[in-house]
Formats: C-alpha cells, sequence, structure tokens
C-alpha cells in the first residue's frame, strides 16, 4: 500500500508539501492530506533555523581553482533551456535547487542515490520527489564537463544553485540575474523522510510562513519564492478540489483540460506558462491559480499587501526574487560528513 501511495505522488511544481505530526510517529502530509508513517530514528537532528549567513561562501569562489566551471554550467543550461527548447528543464532545475536547499541545506542531497550508510531510501524517493523532479541530467552534463576541466574541484551543491541562477536568467529573457556564490560542500546522507520539511500546495499561509521561518526565510521571501509558480506544470490531482473556489471560467478550462485524469499535466500559469515573470500575483488577485497555498496569498492583509505590490510595481518582484534565491542559496548545510563528490548520485566510495 505505501508502495503504491508513493508512486501516486509527483508534484511537478516547485513546491511539494508541508507535515505536522500528530502523535509519535503518524504524520500528515500537508499536500496529500494522507497520512503517512515517520520512520522511528532516521536521519539526524535538524537545526531548528539554519544559518543562512553564507559563512564559507564567496562570489568568484572558483575564478583561480577553476576559472570555466560557472561557464560550463551556464553552457550546459543554455543548451538545454534555449538551445533544445525546453523550458520545462528550467523549470525543474529550480525547483530542484528549492528541494535541495530545504533539506538539510545547500549540500545536493536531493541528487543522491547511493548514500555513506548505504540508504537507499534516499530524497529522491520521498513523496515531494519521486518520479517528479527534472533536470538532472543538466547537472550531471555539466559535473563531468568541469570534472575534465578541473577535478576534483568543484560541489554538485554548487553546480545545482549555479544551475538555478542560470535558468532564472535564461526564463526570464534576463530580467532576473541573482547573484550566487559558490563553495558548498556535498553531503554524504539523504533520507525521503526528510522530505515532510517541504511546503506545500495544500497549506494556508500560518503553515507556508512556518515552513519558511524554519529554513531562517521570512514572510516577504516566501511570498517572492512562492512567485516561482509562473513557470512549470501540475497534476489535476492536486488541485480538483478547488474548481468551485476557482474563477468559474478558469475553473471551466482546467476541467476540460483535466478531463476525468488526474495525471493529467496543466501549465500554473495559464497566461505566460514558460516566462519567469511577475504574472502569476496577477493570476493569484484574479483567482486564476491552481493550488490552496496560491490562493491564500490573497487571504491575508501581510501577504495580500506583497501580492499587490509584485503584481503592479515593475521589477519589484524580479529584484526581491533575486534576493530571496541567493539568501536560500546561503542555507547552511547540517552535515557533519560532507565532501565534494565525484559522481553527483552517489558518495565517493570511503563508506562507513
Amino acid at each position: 500500500m505505501a508502495t503504491k501511495l508513493a508512486a501516486l505522488v509527483v508534484l511537478v511544481a516547485f513546491l511539494a508539501g508541508p507535515a505536522a505530526c500528530e502523535g509519535a510517529f503518524i504524520c500528515f502530509n500537508g499536500w496529500l492530506r494522507l497520512p503517512i508513517i515517520c520512520p522511528r530514528g532516521s536521519g539526524t537532528p535538524r537545526e531548528p533555523v539554519p544559518s543562512t549567513s553564507g559563512s564559507g561562501l564567496s562570489y568568484g569562489y572558483y575564478t583561480t581553482s577553476c576559472p570555466s566551471a560557472e561557464t560550463i554550467v551556464t553552457e550546459a543550461v543554455r543548451k538545454a533551456v534555449v538551445v533544445d527548447k525546453n523550458p520545462g528543464i528550467g523549470a525543474g532545475l529550480i525547483r530542484l535547487f528549492f528541494h535541495d536547499c530545504f533539506v538539510r541545506g545547500c549540500d545536493a542531497s536531493v541528487l543522491l542515490n547511493t548514500t555513506n550508510s548505504k540508504n537507499s531510501d534516499t530524497e529522491r524517493e520521498g513523496p515531494p520527489n519521486k518520479n517528479s523532479l527534472r533536470g538532472f541530467e543538466v547537472i550531471y552534463e555539466a559535473k563531468t564537463a568541469i570534472e575534465a576541466a578541473c577535478k576534483n574541484t568543484v560541489s554538485c551543491a554548487d553546480i545545482v544553485a549555479f544551475a538555478a541562477r542560470d535558468a532564472s536568467y535564461f526564463l526570464s529573457d534576463g530580467s532576473i540575474n541573482i547573484p550566487m556564490p559558490g563553495g558548498r560542500y556535498d553531503g554524504r546522507e539523504s533520507f525521503a523522510s526528510e522530505t515532510d520539511q517541504l511546503p506545500g500546495p495544500f497549506s494556508n499561509v500560518p503553515q507556508l510562513q512556518a515552513s519558511f521561518a524554519a529554513k531562517g526565510l521570512n514572510p516577504v521571501e516566501m511570498v517572492t519564492l512562492s512567485g516561482a509558480h509562473t513557470i512549470g506544470r501540475a497534476r489535476c490531482m492536486f488541485f480538483s478540489s478547488r474548481f468551485s473556489e476557482m474563477n468559474q471560467t478558469y475553473a471551466a478550462s482546467l476541467m476540460a483540460e483535466c478531463g476525468d485524469n488526474g495525471n493529467t499535466n496543466v501549465n500554473q500559469d495559464y497566461v505566460t506558462s514558460n516566462v519567469l515573470d511577475k504574472q502569476y500575483y496577477q493570476n493569484v488577485i484574479d483567482n486564476k491559480v491552481l493550488f490552496t497555498s496560491d490562493a491564500v496569498l490573497n487571504s491575508t492583509e501581510e501577504t495580500r499587501t506583497e501580492v499587490m505590490q509584485n503584481a503592479n510595481t515593475a521589477g519589484a518582484w524580479e529584484r526581491k526574487f533575486e534576493k530571496a534565491m541567493e539568501k536560500m542559496g546561503k542555507i547552511k548545510s547540517d552535515q557533519q560528513s560532507v565532501e565534494i563528490r565525484k559522481v553527483c548520485w552517489k558518495v565517493n566510495n570511503n563508506y562507513k
């Protein structure tokens, strides 16, 4: 039964879901609204508010040790998004960065299939991630080229961060240029159970704010990062219960598109689906958004003020998004054992 459930839970949107635990070991995952078992003793203790100071990181980190590193990543992303005309991969790279930094900090633990403790039930197998993350091939391509240029120098975590930066640039037609430092290390552990920290589509405002605050991100940054829902696609099963709450013309078009198949994917932003822009906020105002977590941004004075400003002020959201992504990229890994991986999907071979 658990395996069957895990196979169903895929979300193409770059946010996945929060969880609130009740009792000792039964958790209620906020984006599924279904009970799952929280394994006893899995993972390591979490810092309640990880540092976002960026300690140990610097801009142009590889200027001397591997001067071609950032250019290699940029070219890999440009090829996938622009040359191959696949904006969905760009959306996936931004989501991959988010899902990495929200669990154990920015340490590329989201890429792992094989870990230091030989655990195979990694973050990639967690309900918010299973069969829904995209962009791995771009990360691997960049890593292979970088290893050929400068062996054992550039972490996979930095490649994920640089790729999200570059995807944001290309998808915004150059309107978003995120300052992204380097100097991260790769973690050696990854647990599916820890993906319950990710915020998600059935969340209300207090739940969203709590999820982001736990990572050192404030309410303004929460609203700002939610704007990445202006790109990507989502499955009908995750919003079909909201049809009666939406703008009825919009709901009718979605019902026609979804039909009876909850696995059908639709664009998150029906106006500019392949462009990273501020259109999402106008959609929130117009009640033409998919998820509860989108619609609730128009439900409180604090979040509504941000939504209105982002929708109506040219350049406001783009500048805030640059700063929020930069800050999220500084969430420090809470892993004690780190390295620079030779291959991004597995730890180096000195197992316990």
